[in-house]
């Protein structure tokens, strides 16, 4: 922890400062970020971890990867809570403070706010900017509810300040990106979510389901190359980050699906042999060599709810759509 907290009240239009408010505690990780990407391009087969997608270009691209027709983990997630909206609300009785898990937009959220009728909303990213943007739009529409933003990398540790309250916390994390992480940093994740839920809280998370890989490659491989344009973007963001001299125009875009590890897998892969440098380090790239920029992991029902009990939850209710694609799942403490 004793990471500086960098405070900034957000004032848009006639938003009461004591309504919202933004903590950045990606400046100060800056270091490890760095060192991060550094041995991950040092490695023999070349890693970007998913979470440096998210710059405000990044961010703004995955939205709109969320409207595209191959894209089906959105739209699909939002139809089951629309469908089952009730039951949820029902389930989640106590929801006093909303935490948002790679919040984005804030959009999922928002949808549940009506339902839910929290008193305190926290929106978490690793894009500082574009959250705090974000939040700063919301809290104009719901000025009774308490917002803030954090920026935060919380794949190394979830960090909440102080002023978050400690009671009926119910931790949203919605858009399948629990499958970004390997099923034992999954599991790590959600220890630390069951660590800071006292006995009324609980996890509201959406999960992709396994599914024949005809549907699964498209999504992440789309006509319109968006999600391509939002692969290439890692390396705009990378140079920026580590003052590396990546050029998008040496890389394609590759998405497959794993089948042995039930995993859509997302690489950069060099158009021609290109050496890449970056203070203290260098690497040759030769033709075909790729980088392993992400992983979506995909789930049965069963196997995601042994994930939860090995993280000290239990799954209290999973609503489905009819071809169950996708999975929302309630989770409590055990």
């Amino acid at each position: 922890m004793g990471a500086k907290l960098e405070l900034v009240r957000a004032r848009a239009g006639q938003v009461d400062d004591s309504q919202s408010q933004f903590i950045d505690l990606v400046r100060s990780d800056r270091r490890a970020a760095e060192a991060e990407i550094s041995d991950g391009l040092a490695q023999p087969a070349a890693i970007i971890a998913p979470k440096y997608f998210y710059d405000h270009l990044g961010s703004a691209l995955f939205t709109a990867i969320c409207e595209l027709p191959e894209y089906y983990p959105t739209r699909t997630e939002s139809a089951i809570v629309e469908r089952f909206l009730p039951q949820i609300r029902d389930a989640l009785p106590h929801a006093a403070t909303l935490i948002d898990l790679g919040a984005g937009d804030c959009a999922k959220a928002a949808r549940l706010f009506d339902a839910l009728r929290p008193s305190e909303y926290v929106a978490v990213d690793i894009s500082s900017d574009f959250v705090r943007d974000a939040v700063s739009r919301l809290a104009r529409q719901y000025p009774a509810i308490s917002m803030s933003g954090l920026g935060v990398d919380f794949s190394r540790e979830l960090r909440l300040p102080d002023s978050v309250s400690p009671l009926r916390r119910v931790f949203l994390y919605p858009g399948s990106s629990i499958g970004n992480f390997t099923p034992r940093d999954a599991v790590a994740l959600l220890r630390q979510v069951r660590d800071r839920i006292d006995p009324e809280g609980g996890l509201l998370i959406g999960v992709d389901m396994v599914k024949p890989s005809s549907v699964l490659v498209p999504a992440y491989d789309d006509a319109l190359g968006v999600t391509g344009a939002f692969n290439l973007n890692v390396l705009n963001h990378v140079n920026r980050l580590i003052d590396a001299n990546f050029v998008t125009a040496d890389w394609q875009h590759v998405a497959l699906f794993n089948e042995l590890e039930s995993r859509i897998e997302m690489h950069l892969q060099a158009r021609r042999a290109v050496e890449v440098k970056w203070p203290g380090g260098v690497r040759l790239f030769a033709k075909g060599e790729r980088i392993h920029t992400e992983n979506s992991y995909k789930y049965t029902r069963t196997n995601f709810e042994s994930m939860l009990r090995d993280a000290g939850l239990r799954s209290e209710q999973c609503w489905q759509d009819d071809q169950n694609w996708f999975g929302v799942f309630y989770a409590r403490p055990v």
